[in-house]
């Protein structure tokens, strides 16, 4: 252990688990580095893991000029001269206060802050990179000395794979992944993310945290072992880490009231703690338990929110706006739900379009019951909520992910459209939400690599479904049915239109089916979403309305153009 242990303070460190005996990394084949790496193979033996932690770090592809050890002997001296390291103010890109040590000595605490201002200086295009004080902390436990720490971090930052995203450096990237953990949050912690609605005034803020949690608030020897499995896997694994702290949150604390007046706070202090509740081993195995969809749909997910910040101008740090800001009470228009209601279906839907104001578009008491003034109003809007209330005062919905346009693109035959981020819900008399089956049973599709390769095997299969080929330049493209091989069309049949109906939901029944003269309707199980009946399996529609994101886009003549938003 000699060679790394300059920068560590052994009496903080955990050596129970150490073995002298474990062998020396010799594989390189992916699939074997995967296991070992969540198995925890290296963090048996500290010397064992910096030399694994210097292969894989040296074989991360890297842009031509990359500053390496000798840079950081160079310039040391001249940006930190003799000031002492712990009075050295940071640049803005990181939070000054949360600079972790870990198990660092003294030497190593003020190591960070000096490796810290000598990337700041060879990167100046870093503008927002809180993770990085504790990356250079965990690397400082296994690094011989802090140029080779330095250089190990450059080439983190420097890598130049575009399948391969590390570290977020601007704020863009930042709020984008927040969004990004948000949205998968309210896909696969649902319970969580209930929990989340109801004691937080702003659930985006607390999501907005999470990179905190695993780059701050996680012992080291946690987060030593998230970082073991990522360095092999990818930015992926942080997604799933995360998703499994907020499931452990939920399962530790159901029933309990909270610590302090702030969740935040409360789950800050939770992860810090985490080893009074669940080992490594465990957080690790139920964050590979969650069956996430491929790196391919959410690095797509990742591309939409990016874009949606920049059409809404947010590129540098601000304020979110939380969802209760953003449905205005002064200004929100429903005869079926109240603005609470309205909240908590604003709180379900993409976080791209959370935060804007709902904005009504059409409703049959003011526009008549007519299927073709529903159409006149609602094209060229995406995504769509519908809202019906019934004559017996249940209340159902959908969450439409795309313009009612679409329709036209399968001429007179009625033909499906949409992606997967649609779903339907009901919320009186009780509340409940139905997304798309491949959400919660991924194993009925196969996610493709290459979505080029499956669009012409997913075209013959889903010939009912229109889908954009290029999804890079839509709206919605997280979900899309063309990214799987599906068994059965039936599994993407997720909103069609024509002169004569509504339909909602597809196979073996289907979730909504309203009339040309949105009069009566129907309603019963679909292969779709899953779903019970949203209401009587017959109806009739007292009010119906659809509602559009305010800062949504409109579409016309195929471009796609910001709309108005009055603050």
């Amino acid at each position: 252990m000699d060679e790394y242990n300059r920068f560590v303070d052994w009496d903080k460190m955990d050596v129970t688990a150490q073995s002298q005996d474990a062998k020396e990394l010799t594989c390189t084949e992916f699939q074997e580095l995967k296991q070992l790496a969540r198995q925890g193979y290296w963090a048996k033996n500290h010397s064992l893991r910096a030399k694994a932690y210097h292969k894989l770090i040296s074989n991360i592809p890297c842009r031509t000029v990359t500053p390496d050890a000798n840079v950081y002997r160079d310039i040391v001296v001249k940006i930190v001269g003799k000031r002492n390291s712990s009075s050295l103010p940071l640049p803005e890109f990181v939070d000054d206060s949360l600079v972790p040590t870990y198990c660092l000595n003294a030497e190593g605490i003020g190591a960070v802050r000096k490796i810290i201002l000598c990337i700041a200086n060879q990167f100046p295009d870093i503008s927002f990179c809180p993770a990085l004080p504790s990356v250079i902390a965990l690397l400082l436990h296994y690094s011989k000395d802090e140029a080779e720490c330095f250089e190990q971090v450059c080439r983190i930052l420097a890598c130049n794979d575009p399948s391969k995203r590390l570290i977020d450096q601007t704020f863009l990237a930042f709020e984008s992944s927040c969004m990004t953990f948000g949205d998968l949050v309210n896909k696969y912690c649902q319970a969580a993310h209930k929990l989340m609605v109801a004691v937080s005034e702003d659930v985006l803020e607390v999501y907005s945290d999470w990179q905190r949690w695993l780059f701050g608030e996680l012992p080291l020897v946690y987060i030593a072992r998230v970082f073991d499995v990522f360095l092999v896997e990818g930015y992926k694994v942080l997604y799933r880490v995360a998703l499994a702290l907020l499931k452990f949150f939920r399962k530790v604390r159901a029933g309990q009231p909270m610590e302090s007046d702030s969740v935040q706070q409360d789950i800050r202090a939770f992860v810090r703690d985490i080893a009074k509740s669940v080992s490594p081993e465990r957080l690790l195995e139920k964050a590979f338990a969650i069956r996430l969809l491929s790196r391919k749909e959410i690095h797509l997910l990742q591309i939409a929110n990016e874009k949606a910040l920049q059409r809404k101008g947010i590129t540098v740090k601000q304020k979110r706006q939380n969802v209760h800001l953003a449905v205005h009470a002064e200004n929100f228009r429903s005869e079926i739900v109240s603005v609470k209601e309205m909240r908590d279906i604003w709180s379900w839907i993409p976080e791209r379009f959370a935060l804007c104001q709902p904005l009504l578009l059409f409703t049959t008491l003011e526009h008549g019951c007519s299927l073709n003034r529903f159409y006149s109003h609602s094209e060229g809007h995406e995504p769509t909520l519908l809202l019906i209330k019934t004559t017996a005062r249940e209340v159902c919905g959908a969450y439409l992910s795309t313009d009612w346009g679409e329709r036209r693109r399968g001429g007179s035959k009625l033909s499906f459209f949409g992606t997967g981020e649609c779903f339907v819900f009901r919320l009186q008399p009780e509340v409940e939400r139905y997304e798309w089956v491949i959400i919660k049973h991924p194993e009925l599709a196969t996610a493709g690599s290459e979505p080029e390769n499956h669009a012409s095997r997913a075209s013959s299969s889903l010939s009912s479904s229109s889908v954009t080929s290029d999804a890079s330049s839509r709206l919605s493209p997280f979900l899309s049915a063309r990214h799987f091989n599906l068994p059965s069309k039936t599994a993407s049949m997720f909103m069609a239109g024509s002169s004569e109906c509504i339909i909602i939901g597809g196979g073996d029944g289907q979730a909504l089916y309203l009339d040309a003269d949105l009069n009566h309707g129907r309603t019963s199980h679909c292969n779709t979403f899953n779903n019970q009946p949203l209401c009587s399996e017959s109806f009739q529609i007292s009010v119906l309305e659809a509602h559009v994101a305010r800062r949504g886009l409109v579409k016309h003549s195929n471009t796609l153009l910001q709309t108005s938003c009055k603050d």
